[in-house]
């Protein structure tokens, strides 16, 4: 009786022999580089998805450059955006480069006075450093390795919307077009927010393109955000092509996907058919 149950037992756990020999291979989906920064005096990683025929055509391709996009961040649902908008034909071919955050309220966030904040997180405010890295290094590697169009944008939310904000307002001039959903306007007290209406005043009348949306939070995020429209309203330059759409029924932490998904459609619209 022993032997007969033992014999049951292994038959139920025996694993086929064809699978035995059946060996896993890695799913590449983009590429990824340890980039020696002289800004930082260390190596940021850079994530790079391509469409599909990218090696096989000659064509250039508009670039979508998102914050907090390492392979532990954003960079696999929003490259994932840019796939299905490939494959199903309903989004021009774009390349998505994602840039890793690796101290976020240092890197994202601008400088504050508050002293609450700066006690609990000491390190804060440098986001001209990473601005800098990303025009002095981060462009400059994608530009010369890949075939870019000109065209180019920046993505983030939470934090990484706070800088798409403040790098828009402060230095429009590095990119076309600027995704801030859900930004972090509450920080320094909206600070930025409340000085937008300066730097759109300096701004030049070139064409650029700013999609802003937010969740249903309300409080400060929501109060700097009514603050910044506003200033939009009264000093944005005529060739600056804006939307504020909230998402009332979408929370901080659930919005993103589908903005993003939103903000692809708009940017990366296919041409009209002859």
């Amino acid at each position: 009786m022993f032997r007969l149950v033992a014999a049951v037992v292994a038959l139920a756990f025996a694993v086929p022999a064809a699978a035995q020999t059946v060996e896993p291979t890695p799913i590449v989906i983009g590429q990824s580089y340890a980039l020696p920064s002289a800004t930082y005096g260390a190596t940021r990683e850079i994530n790079v998805w391509l469409p599909p025929g990218y090696a096989e055509s000659a064509q250039t391709y508009p670039v979508l450059y998102l914050l907090d996009g390492g392979q532990a961040q954003d960079f696999h649902h929003i490259s994932g955006i840019a796939q299905l908008g490939t494959i199903v034909g309903t989004t021009r071919d774009v390349i998505v480069v994602g840039v890793a955050s690796v101290d976020r309220r240092n890197e994202l966030a601008l400088p504050t006075e508050d002293a609450d904040l700066i006690a609990q997180y000491p390190t804060q405010g440098q986001s001209a450093r990473f601005r800098q890295f990303l025009n002095d290094e981060v462009l400059p590697f994608i530009e010369s390795r890949y075939r870019t169009s000109g065209e180019s944008a920046l993505m983030g939310e939470s934090l990484a919307g706070l800088f798409v904000v403040e790098t828009f307002l402060k230095e429009p001039q590095m990119f076309d077009a600027w995704v801030a959903v859900s930004p972090s306007l509450w920080w320094d007290g909206g600070q930025l927010a409340r000085q937008a209406g300066a730097h759109l005043r300096d701004h030049s009348n070139e064409p650029r393109t700013l999609i802003l949306t937010i969740g249903d939070e309300g409080g400060e995020m929501q109060a700097a955000m009514d603050v910044l429209v506003g200033n939009l309203r009264d000093f944005a330059m005529p060739g600056v092509s804006w939307t504020y759409e909230p998402r009332p029924t979408e929370s901080h932490a659930t919005i993103y996907h589908g903005a993003a998904l939103d903000a692809f459609r708009r940017l990366y619209a296919l041409p009209p058919a002859n």
